[in-house]
């Protein structure tokens, strides 16, 4: 695992990954996350149009990056154990201890919708499977993702609609309220929908966890000329973009439940096709984009971050931008805050290794020794 091929594509997927999370995210932090799933907002055309390319473009696949990139991390910290002859089952169980509160500090705090609590979870499973072949870890993940591809539906179809009084005490929260009930309501929240979030999302992550570490074991993640990355940059990239694109489409201005199942079933083939784009231009940067590069390893702390900045901005308790603004201003304001925690974590690992949220991990993972 040495040298600079290895090295180069985790970073540029967990760059790609951390500003697509982003443009998804702030639609549920700048606006009400309890609206009908079936029936997206879009008041104006262009707030229309800015869902249609996030749902379409970003929704779910950016996740199935993101848990890709995981599953390669964690078969990293399997290897690295390995070869320092470190126990692995104390550092693995201490590691998704680490996740698992930072997850719940995070849904609390700032964002109900967090996923370190469902990698946690579903990070413990990958464990039993560690010692599983590549063509059968390909196997159970090709077969999550399609079973997640047809619960996912069925569970979004089932959320029933939110009481308008529910709807007005959270505008009255997020707008008026301070940090304390913005937490109570955020924690009242998480509690609700993180059971169906371990169900919708959790294995889809668990599918993209075995096709991460079966990139490990099979050498792919080090080789961004194999034939598969092409493969999957020629069959799954245009296909997936455009039924994602469409899906989203039909999701806005047509049959609310027809587009809202195209667009989740579809999303693991378009993030096929972003993986083996993204192992194409997994080239050797130049020097801004190597420091880029080099912030996006701290992807914990970006990830963490941006949560913290954009509810602030947004929530009472901090500019009361909450609902004030158009989709496309949010959207903007989520790819610059993204960019600004980039920069600062370039600067951070500068003097530091490991950004500030990796550095707490890493203590709860190895304990004194560091790792």
């Amino acid at each position: 695992m040495s040298g600079s091929p290895r090295a180069l594509m985790p970073d540029y997927l967990r760059l790609v990954a951390l500003f697509g999370i982003a443009v998804v995210n702030v639609q549920f932090i700048a606006f009400s996350a309890l609206g009908n799933l079936t029936d997206p907002p879009g008041e104006t055309l262009p707030d229309a149009i800015t869902l249609w390319l996030v749902n379409g473009l970003a929704l779910l696949k950016t996740y199935g990056l993101f848990s890709f990139m995981f599953g390669v991390g964690l078969g990293f910290v399997m290897r690295s154990a390995a070869r320092r002859d470190l126990p692995l089952g104390r550092i693995y169980r201490n590691r998704m201890i680490g996740l698992a509160l930072l997850g719940i500090a995070h849904g609390c705090l700032f964002f109900p919708g967090d996923i370190l609590t469902i990698y946690a979870v579903m990070g413990s499973l990958l464990y039993l499977l560690r010692d599983w072949p590549v063509r059968r870890l390909v196997q159970i993940g090709a077969a999550l993702l399609i079973l997640q591809s047809v619960l996912a539906p069925v569970l979004l179809r089932a959320v029933p609609q939110t009481p308008s009084e529910i709807i007005a005490m959270e505008r009255a929260i997020l707008t008026e309220g301070g940090f304390i009930a913005a937490v109570i309501w955020r924690s009242i929240a998480y509690a609700f929908t993180m059971p169906s979030f371990l169900l919708i999302q959790g294995v889809s992550a668990l599918g993209w966890f075995c096709l991460g570490l079966a990139a490990v074991k099979s050498g792919m993640i080090d080789n961004r000329a194999h034939p598969l990355w092409r493969r999957a940059r020629c069959w799954c990239l245009g296909p997936g973009v455009c039924l994602g694109l469409i899906g989203s489409a039909i999701w806005q201005w047509g049959a609310p439940e027809l587009g809202l199942i195209l667009t989740v079933t579809t999303a693991p083939i378009a993030t096929l096709g972003y993986l083996g784009l993204i192992a194409y231009v997994s080239r050797r940067p130049g020097p801004i984009m190597t420091q880029a590069l080099t912030a996006g390893g701290s992807s914990l702390s970006i990830y963490l971050g941006q949560s913290i900045i954009l509810t602030t901005l947004f929530s009472g308790y901090g500019l009361g931008l909450w609902g004030a603004l158009d989709r496309v201003s949010a959207v903007l304001i989520a790819l610059a805050a993204t960019t600004s925690l980039v920069v600062a974590l370039a600067l951070w690992r500068i003097i530091f290794d490991l950004g500030p949220f990796e550095i707490l991990l890493r203590r709860i993972t190895y304990g004194r020794r560091g790792g």
